[in-house]
Parts: structure tokens; sequence; C-alpha cells
């Protein structure tokens, strides 16, 4: 797609489509004002500012949306039940230090074996697929181990 100043073209067309309704708005908005150009240049400049601020906020509500998730409290039946929505529970497991201190025995009675790729130092979770824009690959759980007890929880983000 072309660009003009770095923005590409597709954004002045939306500008555009947001801007014409915008226009009219602001004009009965300012129809207390003579008719002039007092009033046209108060219209123009309010179109022209706010076109590219509801554009933005659209932006921002997109993102917003399309990004959300809950993050619910630890629960071991919904974790072992659907492995495709564990990133929901990761926060709390992490926020909490449940499994802190816990042996490796512990830890697969809590989060359970299945999914697990395990060694002796340093366990996996994955978490399944968390709602966002780009990314192909699964989040996961990363446990670490000394001693045989976990000494750190981390979530990694693909």
């Amino acid at each position: 797609m072309p660009e003009l100043f770095g923005i590409g073209l597709e954004v002045y067309i939306i500008l555009l489509v947001l801007g014409t309704p915008m226009f009219f708005f602001w004009r009965w908005l300012f129809k207390h004002i003579k008719p002039g150009s007092k009033r046209l240049l108060l219209t123009c400049f309010a179109t022209i500012i706010g076109s590219p601020i509801i554009y933005l906020l659209f932006i921002a509500a997109f993102i917003f949306c399309s990004e959300y998730y809950p993050n619910r409290d630890f629960d071991k039946k919904q974790w072992l039940a659907d492995s495709t929505r564990r990133y929901e529970y990761s926060k709390d497991i992490i926020s909490s230090k449940m499994l802190i201190g816990k042996t490796q025995q512990q830890v697969k009675q809590i989060l359970g074996d299945s999914g697990n790729k395990d060694s002796e130092v340093t366990w996996y979770y994955e978490l399944g697929y968390r709602p966002q824009i780009t990314g192909i690959d699964p989040d996961y759980l990363e446990i670490d181990f000394k001693y045989g007890r976990a000494t750190e929880i981390v979530q990694h983000f693909k």
C-alpha cells in the first residue's frame, strides 16, 4: 500500500470516512454560531482534530477487546479439565506462590502430569493460546526445581 508521510493510504481513507459524518455532527453542534467563515473554520478544525482521536479510540478498543482474557483463581478441576485455557489460571499460580517450596511429587498432585514436559530441574506446562492479535505458539508455564523443590515459576508468552 502506498504511504504518505509514513502513514498508509488506508488510514487516510478511514479518517475521511470517519470525518464525513463528524463534519456534519460538528456543523449541527455549532449551528448557534452565525453562518460564515468562523463557523466553517471551527467545524473543520473540530473535524480534523476529532477524526484521528476517534480512530485511535477504535484501534485501542479493538486491541483491548482482542487481547482481553480473564485471570481466574486457580481451580484444580478446571486446570485438569481444559488444558487449552490454563493461561487464565497462570497469573494466580505465579502471584500466590502456591508452588514455591513444593516437591516435584506435590507439584504433580496439584497440576497433574498431563501435558507436562519434565526433566529433573525444569518442568513445562502448556497453557494454551491466549487471545491475542499475533502469535501462533501456545504459552507455557516453566517451573524450576532446585534440590527437588520448586524455586521459580515463570510464564512464557509466545
